[in-house]
C-alpha cells in the first residue's frame, strides 16, 4: 500500500455548502474544500514535528484517487432553519522547539461561541503538557441557513492512501 508523504505544510480549506438535506450539504461543503472523491479519516489532532499549518492555499491538498481514504482533522456544523448560523473551525498551536504541535476542532452557533471554545481547549491542552507552545492561530467558516439546509466545514489535510488491492 502507498500513501503520499506528509508535506513539510499541512493544508488548510474551508468549504461552505447548501443542499435539500444536511447530508447533501455536507457533500457541497466537502466539493467547495475541494475533498469530495476522498473517505474522511478524521485524525486525534497531533501535528508532526517539522511541519507548519498552510493557511495560504500555497500547499495544495494531497492527490490522491476516487475513494482514497485522506487522513485529516476536521470540523462540520449543519444549520437547517432559516436564520441558523453553521460555525466550523480548527484551532492550532505549535512547540517552540519546532517538534510539532496541536490541532483542535470545533463546531457551533455562533462565531464568538466557536472562537472562544477553540481557545479555551489549545489553552488546556498545552497546559497538560511541559512543552512551550506558541500563539493561537486558527481558521473558522460560517454560514447561515436561508432556505435548505447548510454545511460549514474547515479540515486540515495530512495525506492520502488507497484502499488496500485498489490499484
Amino acid at each position: 500500500m502507498s500513501t503520499t508523504a506528509v508535506s513539510s505544510a499541512l493544508p488548510v480549506a474551508t468549504g461552505t455548502g447548501t443542499g435539500s438535506t444536511s447530508l447533501s450539504a455536507f457533500d457541497a461543503a466537502l466539493r467547495d474544500a475541494g475533498v469530495a472523491n476522498f473517505n474522511l479519516v478524521r485524525l486525534s489532532s497531533v501535528i508532526p514535528p517539522d511541519t507548519e499549518v498552510d493557511t495560504t492555499g500555497a500547499t495544495p491538498i494531497p492527490e490522491g484517487g476516487w475513494g482514497d481514504r485522506l487522513f485529516c482533522v476536521y470540523a462540520e456544523q449543519h444549520a437547517d432553519l432559516p436564520g441558523v448560523e453553521a460555525w466550523a473551525g480548527i484551532g492550532w498551536v505549535q512547540r517552540l522547539d519546532g517538534q510539532g504541535g496541536l490541532f483542535v476542532e470545533h463546531e457551533g452557533p455562533t462565531e464568538a461561541f466557536l472562537t472562544t471554545a477553540i481557545e479555551s481547549s489549545l489553552a488546556d491542552l498545552v497546559a497538560g503538557r511541559p512543552e512551550e507552545f506558541g500563539e493561537v492561530h486558527m481558521v473558522i467558516n460560517g454560514t447561515t441557513c436561508v432556505d435548505k439546509p447548510v454545511c460549514a466545514f474547515v479540515v486540515a489535510a495530512y495525506e492520502t492512501a488507497p484502499w488496500r488491492g485498489a490499484r
